[in-house]
């Protein structure tokens, strides 16, 4: 991901607010024969190793999960992001742009086959959005459960490298940085978030 330095984000716990957060994100890679594909996901976040830890599943059905096990995977979080226009700075010889916050995370994709560790894998994705659909999720036929455990692959990704960038008109001058800071806390709800983030960052 091409970041310029004044965009670069590297504080670890904050990579990981942002992946948590938006946690439906992009698994890139190749698809059987070599085609590129991505797969559209959503994902828990943990807070382990020197970058995090990725799990998810697959459908079964989904050759995507083939051609990754055992590589270097690629997971894409998009954040908030919003349109920025030139009439929040200060120069008149100016252009539209777009601020956001993206986070891209590797790893090489191990597979989770096993039924148990499978269950594991869906309670901590139910745990995340859903606590009190977990009793009955525990609750349901033994034979209905194995069907739908059947019907998945799960993954981890252990996090070996780790990207940030938070484009926040950073490079603007800080009366440009306030009116875009001030125009976007009232605007969509992406907006008023990339507002709440200039704001926590001193931007």
């Amino acid at each position: 991901m091409y970041i310029p330095k004044f965009n670069l984000a590297t504080d670890r716990a904050l990579l990981l607010e942002v992946m948590q957060t938006h946690s439906f994100a992009v698994l890139y890679g190749t698809a059987p024969g070599g085609a590129p594909t991505a797969t559209h996901l959503p994902l828990v976040i943990k807070d382990e190793g020197p970058h995090g830890l990725i799990e998810g599943h697959f459908a079964k059905a989904n050759p995507h999960w083939q051609s990754l096990a055992g590589r270097e995977t690629l997971a894409v979080f998009s954040g908030p992001h919003a349109y920025v226009s030139p009439t929040n700075y200060a120069e008149e010889l100016s252009v539209p742009t777009w601020n956001y916050i993206a986070v891209h995370a590797y790893g090489t994709l191990s597979l989770v086959e096993d039924n148990t560790q499978k269950d594991a894998l869906l309670k901590g994705l139910i745990a995340q959005h859903e606590p009190a659909y977990a009793d009955r999720w525990h609750a349901l036929p033994e034979g209905f459960k194995r069907t739908m455990l059947a019907g998945i692959v799960g993954f981890r990704i252990p996090i070996s490298r780790i990207e940030g960038k938070f484009k926040l008109s950073q490079n603007r001058p800080a009366g440009d940085r306030e009116r875009v800071r001030a125009t976007q806390s009232s605007a969509s709800p992406d907006e008023q978030s990339l507002a709440a983030w200039m704001q926590r960052l001193g931007i």
